[in-house]
């Protein structure tokens, strides 16, 4: 049956109190987290690394699987991918920095950036759905559990009124972390593309945390409760669907209690690991400093960090020096154990091992 989006509950109903019990902590969560991420002066290795840690578990929901080797082989700027699931993968890496970008430089997340961030995901320009036959499915019986709407102008509608929601701070009374739940499901039951929702979703997410000063860089890696807990994830977004009214209120609750719960726990996690990468590149400098004095600098720190698997193209692009001085340079951190180097075909690939175990053994 056609899905019709539930009355929401006022702010005072919304916050209950265990709500507001759990709010306290994600917010102190948060809160550290956003502070702790200025511990890495150069912004961009966290938002190239943790985004596509962001971008691989994200996919991952979907059943895009691919794994750390294939998205590091890969060489995004080249558009070199090393299989299909890592090409996507990239994809939504994409999206995200560059929905990012839009909505640090205009404070707004509108229905035009989630668009741009669509079509870059999507590899399409295809828009919201304008074409019927858009069911959700049970994957092991087939049975449809949701059809949301079939009608074009009531899509544009309803993503009018949540892009007016999604903006309309000086009116809200809403905690934005509660309406950050809000905002995710009524996107995912809008349901406004014909395939990516699910990611898009999740890329607003972030932004929305990042809109409302909550962060200053998408750094929160949420998706990865999500995947952690994906039976729950659908089974609640479907419940509110599924409610009567008089029973929305505790639906409401367990559905940003959920949230909640996930922005606490990964912005922990991911406070662990920002001190780890931390830690890695300064027994970094002070090898490289010790033993190759005259090649340290801190834009070759920055550059090993931000590809685990470095190539001697990327280290000619970003410190721009010849191919012999990049692999000079690589060659000498092999040395001195600092890189594994790996031959693969007619490529060689540079390996920061600690980083890579460190990003790859983030949930352990």
């Amino acid at each position: 049956m056609s899905y019709k989006i539930p009355d929401l509950p006022l702010a005072m109903e919304l916050e209950t109190k265990l709500v507001l019990k759990k709010l306290a902590k994600a917010h102190a969560a948060l809160a550290e987290l956003k502070g702790v991420a200025t511990i890495i002066p150069n912004q961009n290795i966290l938002i190239n690394t943790l985004s596509l840690q962001e971008a691989k578990d994200s996919s991952e929901i979907e059943n895009i699987i691919t794994t750390h080797d294939e998205l590091y082989k890969s060489d995004e700027f080249a558009r070199n991918f090393t299989s299909k699931a890592a090409k996507e993968v990239y994809n939504y890496a994409a999206a995200l920095r560059n929905g990012y970008e839009k909505v640090k430089e205009t404070g707004l997340l509108t229905n035009n950036n989630i668009l741009e961030m669509h079509a870059t995901l999507e590899e399409n320009r295809a828009g919201f759905r304008k074409l019927s036959g858009t069911e959700l499915k049970n994957d092991r019986t087939g049975e449809t559990v949701y059809l949301p709407s079939q009608d074009p102008a009531e899509i544009i509608a309803r993503m009018s009124n949540l892009e007016q929601f999604i903006n309309d701070d000086e009116k809200s009374t809403i905690d934005p972390l509660i309406k950050m739940a809000i905002v995710h499901h009524q996107f995912e039951s809008i349901h406004p593309f014909y395939d990516g929702n699910g990611r898009t979703g999740r890329i607003i997410n972030i932004l929305y945390i990042v809109k409302q000063g909550l962060l200053n860089s998408p750094v929160l890696y949420l998706s990865r409760f999500i995947n952690q807990n994906k039976a729950d994830y659908y089974r609640l977004l479907q419940a509110i669907r599924d409610i009567e009214a008089e029973k929305s209120q505790n639906m409401w609750e367990e559905w940003i209690l959920f949230m909640l719960e996930g922005v606490e726990q990964t912005s922990k996690q991911t406070v662990k690991l920002i001190h780890g990468i931390k830690d890695l590149m300064q027994h970094h400098k002070h090898k490289i400093r010790g033993e190759l004095g005259t090649i340290y600098s801190q834009d070759l720190i920055n550059a090993i960090f931000c590809h685990p698997y470095t190539k001697i193209d990327f280290l000619m692009r970003e410190l721009r020096v010849s191919r012999i001085t990049a692999t000079k340079y690589l060659d000498r951190l092999a040395e001195i154990g600092l890189m594994n180097k790996m031959k693969i075909g007619r490529e060689s690939y540079y390996i920061n091992s600690e980083l890579y175990n460190l990003l790859s053994n983030v949930n352990a």
